[in-house]
């Protein structure tokens, strides 16, 4: 009995499943968000759908870059120059002809067109494990350890 026991036990320990994916959100503005991420003062967040992927959001204006990264889940409703391809890599903002169509709005810091940026690129990923993060489920060694020192004795 406390050899089938003892072998359950470490197959379970082997036993390995991710929960979902984790990805940075936050707008280059907020300090350590520029192009090299602090991952110190930005933790992850969990993405709200089941085939979310994580993107980052490159907008370039002359020498500025505004870089934001989220889940994408989180920005479709923000944003309509989202691409069709959101597989894994980097591609140009799509392009949407129907934005502002039928507004008449001369205050251009508005950016009803969105043509503020020069360019916006969307890199998306969910298989890169510096872009996201998906959490395991491990038993812990310690855990372990005491299961296999009760059985033993």
């Amino acid at each position: 009995m406390r050899k089938e026991l003892l072998i359950v036990l470490i197959f379970c320990g082997f036993v390995k499943k991710g929960l979902a994916l984790w990805c940075y959100e936050c707008v280059s503005t907020q300090p350590g968000c520029g192009p090299e991420l602090n991952w110190l003062w930005h933790w992850t967040t969990k993405c709200p759908e089941d085939d979310d992927v994580c993107v980052k959001i490159l907008e370039r204006k002359n020498a500025e870059v505004v870089i934001t990264r989220a889940c994408l889940s989180s920005v479709q409703g923000l944003r309509t120059d989202i691409p069709a391809d959101h597989y894994e890599g980097c591609r140009p903002a799509a392009l949407d002809v129907k934005l502002a169509n039928y507004v008449n709005n001369s205050i251009k810091e508005l950016d009803i067109y969105r043509n503020y940026y020069d360019s916006t690129m969307w890199c998306f990923c969910f298989l890169d494990h510096w872009c996201n993060d998906s959490r395991i489920i491990i038993p812990s060694v310690f855990l372990l350890i005491i299961s296999l020192s009760v059985m033993l004795f």
